[in-house]
């Protein structure tokens, strides 16, 4: 049965631009083998993690629908976290951090629905089901990171990136599809590879985003809780790590305190981790957001803010002390000695908004070219058009259908016919348009009559400038393109594995099946003779009760550790779960 989009009343809610990285899990593509792997991935990290992990994650995974034995569906997994105020969707692989943070602000857990190749069952740099549901879902069971989480997206979906920034994810993405893709040949691996580290190796001053990344990385990713002495886990990428969550907890890598400091701490995706911090408890992780977003054009605002943005070259907003957000692509700024903004401009279709709703009759369709607008007090009563009382305004003959000129202290000057004004809900004047407007700094003409009506933006500073529109509904943002997994064909060979595959787990479930173990074994032994994990979950099925059948098992498994000694220790890890905790 194909499972459509399973929906609930927080996803209902999300805007069309979140929305369009939403696809079905389809659930029947997940081939026998694919379940393998993530019971064996399951019990092995259980059997290790009931030690090292934090209390959370083992009652999570009874609390988020999470099975041991088959790949959670999104529907049982929606069903049970609706009960906890949260969600969980499919989407296709990597998709760009602001919206994977926002998803977050939402109560919405991302989960990458493709599951990693056996070949990379240890760990994959491609989001998978295994990380997502397996590594997240069980913690945000716990309220207090619960609500970090939460608090993170609303955060972090604001940060402002770089231009280098989208590079890499664009970079990285591609690398992760070549990376799980079967029939990626090495040598376009090998470029792509090329590709991330070069940019990686730009060096630059790290954007808002690379920062806020790797404060996400330290924590829900990587994230250690309790002392540097006596440590537990709860990052995903460690609970969903077979090799890296034991590897964690040796003296090998270094534990650190968890601080603000974490941000300046880069990561490398391909290579376990070198360091890594812990947390003294879940509180103390909104602690230090909170420290960092201080240090965001989020709350800063000013020069600074408006200078990420333009520097960014993509979509971000400005809001100014008036409540007036812009939002566009800013191209242009001019500051006075004391660096204060005294104009800005944007490129392209441009929206007005207050308090996150776009105001009537100034969407993208009236400002299409653009939009620009000193900003200040005026010269002479050193006041900001906000702060004027009525009679400051009637001494300055703001009055609708009549002629003015101004000057800002700056040294900006206006003069056309005002039109008419908005004012916000405190009364203050917000946005004051003219007709047959002329503008000048200097010998500057900032805006001619012949362009148009002008729209002055009323406020003497920006008190925040942050990533992506201001109101959601204002900008036709869905433009992700989800084609980027194909659905894939097996050969004869292929499929006639996952029936043997197949029948093994109809045996353990006690359903029909049309071979033997000893039958599924012979044909292994002939035709797929790489194969390790099949004779494992044999052997896991006689090991007990037929010794000379399990005999035969051992010693073709000691032949495939001979021939492929990488995956030694998978082999003997999974033997090891068998004999020593056969119910894990």
């Amino acid at each position: 049965m194909s499972l459509n989009i399973v929906s609930n009343p927080l996803i209902d809610k999300l805007p069309p631009h979140l929305k369009q990285f939403i696809k079905p899990q389809d659930y029947e593509e997940y081939t026998p083998i694919d379940q393998a792997v993530w019971r064996f991935v399951m019990r092995k990290n259980i059997t290790s993690l009931r030690s090292v992990a934090h209390d959370s994650y083992i009652k999570g995974l009874q609390m988020t629908g999470i099975s041991i034995d088959e790949i959670p569906s999104m529907y049982g997994m929606n069903r049970i976290l609706k009960e906890i105020g949260w969600a969980a969707v499919a989407v296709d692989g990597f998709i760009p951090p602001n919206a994977f943070m926002e998803f977050q602000a939402y109560n919405i857990l991302v989960i990458a629905s493709d599951i990693r190749q056996l070949e990379n069952i240890e760990y994959t740099p491609a989001p998978d089901i295994i990380h997502e549901a397996a590594g997240h879902a069980p913690i945000i069971a716990n309220p207090d990171y619960a609500e970090y989480l939460r608090r993170f997206g609303k955060i972090g979906c604001k940060a402002i990136s770089s231009k280098k920034d989208y590079e890499i994810y664009e970079a990285v993405r591609t690398l992760s599809i070549l990376k799980e893709a079967h029939d990626t040949k090495p040598k376009d691996i090998e470029a792509a590879e090329k590709k991330v580290e070069e940019l990686q190796n730009l060096k630059s001053e790290p954007s808002e985003m690379a920062l806020i990344r790797n404060l996400h990385w330290w924590t829900v990713e990587y994230g250690l809780i309790g002392t540097t002495d006596a440590p537990k886990i709860y990052g995903a990428g460690l609970l969903s790590s077979i090799g890296e969550s034991e590897w964690c907890m040796t003296n090998h890598v270094k534990k650190l305190p968890y601080s603000p400091e974490a941000a300046h701490q880069d990561f490398d995706i391909t290579k376990p981790q070198p360091q890594l911090f812990v947390t003294p408890d879940f509180a103390y992780l909104c602690q230090v957001l909170e420290e960092f977003a201080d240090t965001m054009a989020l709350r800063k605002g000013g020069h600074r803010g408006l200078a990420k943005l333009i520097e960014s070259e993509n979509l971000g907003t400005i809001e100014l002390s008036t409540g007036l957000q812009i939002s566009g692509v800013f191209t242009r700024m001019i500051k006075n000695e004391d660096n204060e903004v005294i104009y800005f401009e944007t490129t392209g279709p441009t929206a007005l908004s207050f308090r996150e709703k776009e105001l009537i009759g100034h969407g993208t369709n009236t400002h299409d070219n653009g939009f620009r607008s000193p900003l200040g007090k005026l010269k002479g009563i050193n006041l900001a058009i906000e702060n004027m009382s009525p009679r400051d305004l009637k001494a300055y003959n703001f009055y609708d259908g009549e002629y003015i000129e101004f000057e800002f202290e700056s040294g900006i000057t206006i003069a056309g016919t005002n039109i008419t004004g908005i004012r916000n809900i405190q009364g203050e004047l917000i946005l004051i348009q003219f007709s047959e407007c002329t503008i000048k700094y200097k010998e500057e003409l900032l805006f001619k009559p012949e362009w148009g009506t002008f729209d002055l933006a009323v406020g003497k500073e920006i008190v925040s400038a942050f990533s992506g529109p201001a109101d959601d509904y204002s900008f036709d943002l869905v433009t992700h393109d989800s084609s980027t997994t194909q659905k894939r064909m097996y050969s004869n060979k292929e499929q006639e594995l996952h029936s043997l595959y197949q029948s093994v787990r109809n045996i353990r479930e006690g359903a029909t099946t049309k071979f033997s173990l000893e039958a599924i074994f012979d044909i292994l032994k002939a035709d797929h003779t790489n194969d390790w994990l099949l004779p494992i979950e044999i052997y896991e099925l006689v090991y007990d009760r037929d010794t000379g059948f399990a005999s035969q098992i051992l010693e073709h498994l000691e032949r495939i550790k001979l021939e492929k000694p990488k995956i030694k220790h998978l082999i003997d890890g999974g033997l090891d779960i068998i004999k020593h905790n056969p119910t894990a």
